[in-house]
């Protein structure tokens, strides 16, 4: 009776709010100032958080964060390495081959990376200072303008609440490979209902699981793309890099190198995810950091090198590459196509059985980053107040539910495929540039919150961690997130084929790809126009609430220094893994 007891009360509301340690005496200290010591639940986001007063002093004071501080290094090193490897890669990478060409492939997945990892490091270092609920949203109010803030917000979690539902579409389409019955939906929902009712320690092991099959897997399918390229697979074929002579390097010239581009920034969804668990996060200041540089091992071989093997195997004129009934048929995956060009038929089984773990693995983390977006919504005042509940295990209990529940449209595949493809196309047209503004968000975020860091008397040295790119590397981050939206503008008014296509066929490949383009600014300027909301200076930027702890600047710096005499061997070893 106890057990189930302590299960009913692990529903109950959190205790949330300042100053909940009744021991403490709230002192008065200065910017610069000692911090007291408290004592506090390490569970918990219970910690010393630094909060800036009306009159502009700032203070140490316990919070009590109702989410519970349960994830540890490996979980975001492994969300970090793993976040991201998904259908984008796995399948989608096929209809980017075969539209651009290997050449446009490589170079645009190689300038999107640049970008990625330009973000990354500037999410790293503000996620690393202000591990705040939210991130994204949280900065972006801060740092530009409550108004962008909300639409920011809102345009990312309805990016999350249509994922998961598209995911659970693919891995059954790739299950009707073995079982034709349509159970596996609900299935697939009941399992990740159980993992979300885990709490975040739930979501945390799932991804270290799934990830870890993922990395094995992508480490497997070089070292079989080598072998296929260079005879040694059953076909017997030496390939070498004939697929760049015949049928070419490119396809459709400039417009395929524009889809290609936006495609291949798609295929990145997830990359931020570090920055969105930050509130969760045990230590966030020496977690983080190490998180964001790991992303750059990641991005280089599991895209850039796993693509450019692939572009050797896979001619982009391979019928396969569009021969599947939807962007999710796993027959376009350009793994899959390699494997049977080698001859390695039963391999192809293995791979489908992995991409099914990665669509889960997506789909988890789309309940777990639209919850938590929808959670600090609401705790901003920017969603129903309903969502800022959280239970006693640290659960955004109702926000779980909703995006559990939007799972169920997946059912919609069994109402016919123009009802699915309708349906689909619409959902991810009004969040399709979700990424591309949260991550241009987080660059202009980190851009005006250095300016505010020195504004306000403080120097680089008192940073827990700094982006070794610096404001630079958000500067061409920004940059490149606006090449990546104006590309995606005129490839969707003027696509590949577009002789071919009709009036309403241009028209709805247009809305389809940028309808998201015209939402973010009505949610944005609609939320100026009711709030009247001023433009952050600053001078009166909040670069306090929710930091950790006032790290001494000495220990800093003997930190780096012991960082900076490691051996080589464990550098290099410490950036991979």
């Amino acid at each position: 009776m106890g057990i189930l007891q302590q299960w009913r009360d692990g529903f109950k509301p959190a205790e949330t709010g300042y100053g909940k340690d009744v021991n403490y005496t709230g002192d008065f200290v200065g910017p610069l100032g000692e911090k007291p010591d408290i004592l506090g639940d390490d569970e918990y986001a219970n910690t010393t958080s630094v909060v800036q007063a009306d009159d502009g002093h700032v203070e140490y004071v316990p919070q009590r964060s109702p989410l519970k501080r349960r994830l540890e290094g490996r979980h975001i090193q492994f969300i970090a390495l793993g976040g991201g490897i998904g259908t984008g890669l796995f399948i989608g990478s096929g209809h980017t081959l075969n539209t651009g060409g290997p050449a446009f492939l490589v170079v645009d997945f190689i300038i999107v990376s640049v970008m990625l990892i330009c973000m990354v490091f500037a999410l790293g270092e503000l996620a690393a200072v202000l591990p705040v609920s939210g991130a994204f949203s949280t900065y972006a109010s801060r740092f530009v303008d409550h108004s962008w803030g909300f639409a920011v917000g809102w345009i990312y979690y309805l990016q999350w609440l249509v994922i998961a539902p598209l995911e659970f579409t693919a891995s059954v389409i790739i299950i009707e490979y073995w079982d034709t019955r349509g159970i596996w939906i609900m299935i697939f929902i009941l399992v990740l209902t159980a993992i979300n009712f885990f709490g975040v320690r739930g979501y945390a092991e799932f991804e270290f699981c799934a990830t870890f099959l993922k990395v094995i897997t992508v480490i497997i399918l070089i070292i079989v793309l080598i072998v296929i390229d260079c005879g040694g697979s059953p076909s017997g074929n030496y390939l070498g890099a004939h697929t760049w002579h015949d049928p070419g390097p490119i396809n459709n010239g400039f417009k395929g190198f524009c889809s290609v581009f936006t495609t291949a920034a798609f295929a990145f969804a997830g990359t931020e995810l570090v920055g969105l668990a930050a509130a969760e996060t045990k230590e966030p200041r020496k977690v983080l950091p190490k998180a964001a540089t790991q992303i750059v091992f990641r991005i280089v071989v599991f895209y850039v090198l796993s693509l450019f093997l692939v572009s050797l195997v896979v001619p982009y004129d391979d019928p396969a590459l569009t021969g599947g009934s939807s962007s999710y048929d796993p027959r376009q995956s350009p793994f899959v196509v390699a494997v049977n060009i080698g001859g390695l038929k039963n391999l192809a089984h293995f791979v489908n059985a992995i991409i099914i773990v990665s669509t889960l693995s997506v789909a988890n983390s789309a309940i777990y980053a639209g919850s938590r977006t929808l959670q600090a919504l609401a705790e901003h005042g920017h969603a129903p107040k309903v969502f800022k509940y959280v239970d006693r295990e640290g659960r955004p209990l109702y926000a779980v539910i909703l995006s559990l529940a939007f799972g169920a449209l997946a059912f919609v595949m069994y109402a016919g495929t123009d009802t699915e493809e309708t349906v689909f196309a619409w959902l991810l047209g009004i969040s399709g540039l979700s990424n591309i503004f949260s991550w241009a968000s987080i660059c202009l975020c980190h851009i005006r919150f250095r300016a505010a860091w020195r504004k306000q008397g403080y120097t680089l040295r008192q940073l827990p961690w700094k982006s070794p790119l610096g404001v630079y590397g958000s500067i061409v981050g920004l940059v490149i997130n606006i090449l990546v939206i104006a590309a995606n503008v005129y490839v969707s008014a003027f696509p590949p084929g577009e002789g071919t296509m009709t009036p309403h066929d241009r028209a709805f490949n247009f809305f389809e790809n940028s309808l998201s383009l015209p939402v973010i600014i009505v949610f944005y300027v609609v939320h100026k126009i009711i709030y009247r909301s001023p433009f952050a200076r600053t001078e009166n930027m909040d670069i306090h609430t929710g930091r950790r702890e006032e790290v001494d600047e000495e220990l800093l710096e003997q930190e780096r220094a012991e960082a900076r005499a490691r051996p080589l061997a464990k550098k290099i070893f410490g950036f991979v893994f």
